[in-house]
C-alpha cells in the first residue's frame, strides 16, 4: 500500500516576534525618534524662558508698584506659550502626521483694562503654558528614548571601530571594548575578546527595544497635545453645536424646497386639471344647449381620477413629514414599514420607554433609508432590524446579507443620515466589509 506524504508545514513567525523585528526599520519609528530628537531642544529652551517670564511677572503682579510689569510679563508669557504651542502642533503633523485641530483665536475686551483681563484670562494661553511646561520632563524623556538608538547602533558597530581603530583584543588582554547600555548594565568595561560581540550582542536588543521606548515617550506627548495644545471642551462643543445646527437648518430648507417642488409638481398639477374638467363640466350643461351625456361623463370620470391621484400624492406627500404609523409608536411604524418591503425583514423591537417624537421620527427615516439601500443596492436576500434601548441610547442596528461595500459618500445616502443623526448628539456606525455582510448601528438619545 503505497502511503503518500503529507507535504511539510512550514512554521511562521508570529506577529508579535514580526513586529518587534521590523520596528527598528519602519518609517514610523525613524519619525518618532526625529520627533524626541528635535522635541528636546525645542522644548528646554522654550520651557526654561517660558518659566523665567511666568516667574518673573508672577514676582512683579504680587508688588504694587510693578504690578502692571508682572501683568505685561504674564501676558507677553501666555502669547509666548500660544507661538510654542503652535511649532509643537506643526512638528507633530510634519513628523508623526499628527493634525489637531487650532484652537480658537484670541478676542480681545474692550479697552485697556477689559483687554489685560481678557488677556490674564486666555485660556488657550495658559493650557499652551502648562504643555511647554510640561514638555520640560516630557523632552527629557523623549532625549533617553534616543539614547536606546544611540547607544544600540554605537554597540552595533564594535567589531567594526575595533578593525578600524584598534586590534582586536585576545583572550586575557587587558585592553577591553567598551560596553554601552542606557541602563547599568555590569561594569563600565568588559576585558574580554567576547566583550566585543557581547557588545554586538546588547546593541541589538537595545535597538529592537527602541522603538517601543520612543513610541511610549511619544504617546504621551500626543496625549498632552490633544489634551492642552487643541481646542477646549467647551470650544469643541461649540463648535459642533454650531456644525448641527447649520446642518439642521439645511434639512429643513432642503425639507420645504421638497415639498414645494412635490405640492408644485404633483398635486397642484392634478387639482387644476380637475377645476378645468368642472369648468368644462359646467359648460356642458348650459341649458340653452343639448346635453352631451357621453362627453359629461368622460370629464367627471377624468375629474374624479385627477382628484384621486391628488389625493394619494398628498398622502404620499404627508407621510414623507411625519408617517402616521408613528402615532402609535415607533415598534407599529416599523412594522408597517418592513410589511411593504420587498426583501424579507426579520423586525426585533424592545423600547420600554417611548422617545420623542423628533428622536422617533429620526429613527424612522434612518431605518427607511438603510431598508432602501438594502433593496436598491446590496443584493441581499434576506435583512434584519433590532430596535433595542440600551444605555439610555435608543440603538437601531439593520443587518443585510448582501454584497458588502458600503460606505458614506459612495451615493448610498449615509453620508445624509450622519448629518441628521448629528443634530441630535447621535452617531452612527458602519461596518461593510466586501462580500458582506453589513451592519449599521445608529445611536440616538432618547430626547433631543
Amino acid at each position: 500500500m503505497h502511503v503518500q506524504d503529507s507535504p511539510r508545514s512550514v512554521a511562521r513567525p508570529s506577529p508579535v516576534l514580526s513586529a518587534v523585528l521590523r520596528a527598528p526599520f519602519t518609517r514610523r519609528a525613524w519619525a518618532e525618534a526625529a520627533y524626541c530628537l528635535i522635541g528636546f531642544p525645542l522644548g528646554l529652551v522654550g520651557g526654561t524662558l517660558l518659566t523665567v517670564v511666568l516667574a518673573l511677572g508672577a514676582g512683579f503682579a504680587l508688588s504694587l508698584v510693578l504690578a502692571v510689569v508682572g501683568a505685561l510679563l504674564l501676558i507677553g508669557g501666555l502669547r509666548l506659550a500660544r507661538g510654542l504651542g503652535g511649532v509643537h502642533r506643526w512638528l507633530a503633523g510634519a513628523l508623526l502626521g499628527v493634525r489637531t485641530t487650532t484652537p480658537p483665536a484670541f478676542r480681545p475686551g474692550g479697552g485697556f483694562v477689559g483687554r489685560v483681563d481678557a488677556r490674564l484670562r486666555d485660556g488657550t494661553g495658559w493650557r499652551a503654558a502648562s504643555y511647554v511646561l510640561a514638555k520640560l520632563p516630557v523632552g527629557a524623556l523623549g532625549a533617553y528614548a534616543v539614547l536606546w538608538w544611540v547607544t544600540g547602533l554605537v554597540n552595533l558597530t564594535a567589531p567594526l571601530r575595533w578593525a578600524v581603530f584598534g586590534q582586536q583584543p585576545e583572550p586575557g588582554d587587558p585592553d577591553g571594548m567598551p560596553l554601552l547600555t542606557p541602563i547599568p548594565f555590569g561594569g563600565p568595561h568588559v576585558d574580554t575578546f567576547a566583550g566585543t560581540w557581547l557588545a554586538v550582542l546588547v546593541g541589538a536588543v537595545t535597538l529592537l527595544c527602541a522603538p517601543w521606548v520612543t513610541r511610549l515617550v511619544v504617546a504621551g506627548d500626543l496625549w498632552l497635545i490633544g489634551a492642552l495644545l487643541g481646542p477646549g471642551r467647551l470650544a469643541d462643543r461649540v463648535r459642533d453645536l454650531e456644525e448641527t445646527r447649520a446642518l439642521a437648518v439645511d434639512d429643513s430648507v432642503a425639507l420645504l424646497r421638497r415639498v414645494e417642488r412635490d405640492l408644485h409638481d404633483g398635486a397642484q398639477v392634478r387639482l387644476v386639471a380637475v377645476a378645468m374638467g368642472l369648468d368644462m363640466i359646467k359648460e356642458g350643461l348650459v341649458e340653452e344647449q343639448p346635453l352631451d351625456v357621453g362627453r359629461i361623463r368622460k370629464l367627471v370620470d377624468g375629474a374624479h381620477r385627477n382628484a384621486t391621484e391628488a389625493l394619494t400624492e398628498l398622502r404620499d406627500l404627508a407621510r414623507g413629514i411625519h408617517p402616521p404609523a408613528l402615532d402609535d409608536g415607533l415598534p407599529d411604524a416599523l412594522a408597517t414599514l418592513t410589511a411593504r418591503s420587498t426583501v424579507p425583514v426579520r423586525l426585533s423591537t424592545d423600547v420600554p420607554v417611548r422617545p420623542t417624537p423628533a428622536i422617533e421620527t429620526i429613527a424612522y427615516f434612518c431605518a427607511a433609508e438603510l431598508l432602501t439601500n438594502v433593496i436598491k443596492h446590496s443584493g441581499a436576500r434576506q435583512a434584519e432590524i433590532g430596535v433595542t434601548l440600551r444605555d439610555g441610547l435608543l440603538r437601531l442596528q439593520v443587518t443585510d446579507d448582501g454584497r458588502g461595500g458600503a460606505a458614506a459618500g459612495t451615493g448610498s445616502g449615509l453620508t445624509g443620515l450622519a448629518q441628521r443623526v448629528r443634530t441630535v448628539d447621535g452617531r452612527i456606525d458602519v461596518h461593510s466589509p466586501e462580500g458582506g455582510p453589513t451592519t449599521v448601528t445608529v445611536e440616538l438619545p432618547l430626547r433631543a
